[in-house]
């Protein structure tokens, strides 16, 4: 711990001070503090902003650009949102998460889970994840695949904060790790949504767009015999918590071929996307990796 007192860290501790601060408003003062939070970042984020107004123009060429820029602002304000409720995650007492979450389909994941499988949360990075898993956690315990931030304090905090879900963190490259709590019936929380390169992926339609898509679903349930439960936490709007939504498995998964399961597996995710577009990760490079590899979407 010495070494996180240098004087670079002093931000993060701040930060994270005042995270855990927010914990002691109510919910309703919480999202009024996020929302002024998500004007600010709308207004110094440059370049995650540019970022986020091209995944938007690529994935809703039906929407105006006056639609498109309320949607970016509405997903900016759900941003500052997320980033105040990390500190409800990490260090929020149970007593306070009481009443935040509805849960819907908690059924199929014990169905699953009775038939000695484990199974795959398939999911995406929606802005709420953190809150997400946490009040999820209090149900059923889930294991959660993440990438190790670089920022070594970053990460000290986020481990340490994550040690509140019941369950452990498996590393986004750790198929033994992945492999082996399904194996011990444990659900695992996955989102194969993220642009990791051309290697060990497929490219398969998202939102109209080619984006390449990692292979690994179809052969984690096929390696497993693991079922696929889509599996999404929302905000509500206004005042009212958070909805947390298991849908059926997914049947005749894995087909046996690799595209059309990435392209299932996006068409699985943008739909329960374009029910709530503003709380989706827009400001991740979806796109970087193209068909033609000069082809750069992000490049101003």
């Amino acid at each position: 711990m010495g070494a996180f007192l240098h004087p670079r860290y002093w931000v993060i501790w701040l930060i994270a001070a005042l995270l855990r601060l927010m914990v002691l408003l109510p919910y309703s003062g919480r999202v009024v503090v996020g929302n002024t939070l998500g004007a600010v970042f709308y207004r110094i984020m440059g370049r995650r902003k540019h970022i986020a107004e091209v995944n938007l123009e690529l994935c809703f060429p039906e929407l105006s650009p006056a639609e498109r820029e309320r949607l970016l602002k509405a997903h900016f304000a759900a941003l500052g949102v997320a980033f105040v409720e990390m500190g409800t995650a990490w260090w929020a007492s149970e007593r306070r998460l009481e009443g935040l979450a509805e849960i819907q389909g908690l059924e199929h994941l014990q169905a699953a889970i009775k038939k000695g499988k484990g199974a795959i949360l398939l999911s995406a990075h929606f802005v709420f994840l953190e809150i997400g898993l946490r009040l999820f956690s209090r149900v059923m315990p889930c294991y959660m695949i993440y990438r190790p931030n670089r920022n070594r304090l970053l990460d000290h905090i986020i481990q340490h904060g994550r040690t509140r879900h019941p369950g452990e963190m498996i590393s986004r490259d750790d198929a033994r790790s992945l492999l082996r709590a399904l194996k011990q019936n444990h659900p695992v929380w996955y989102p194969p949504d993220m642009d990791h390169g051309r290697r060990n992926s497929v490219f398969a339609d998202f939102f109209g767009q080619p984006a390449a898509t990692v292979k690994a679903t179809s052969r984690y349930a096929k390696m497993s015999g693991s079922p696929v439960i889509p599996f999404y936490f929302f905000r509500k709007q206004g005042s009212r918590g958070y909805q947390i939504v298991l849908l059926p498995p997914l049947e005749g998964f894995p087909s046996g071929d690799e595209l059309e399961d990435a392209r299932r597996v996006n068409a699985v995710l943008e739909a329960e996307i374009r029910k709530h577009p503003e709380q989706y990760l827009w400001v991740h490079r979806r796109f970087k990796t193209r068909p033609d590899a000069k082809e750069d979407v992000y490049r101003r």
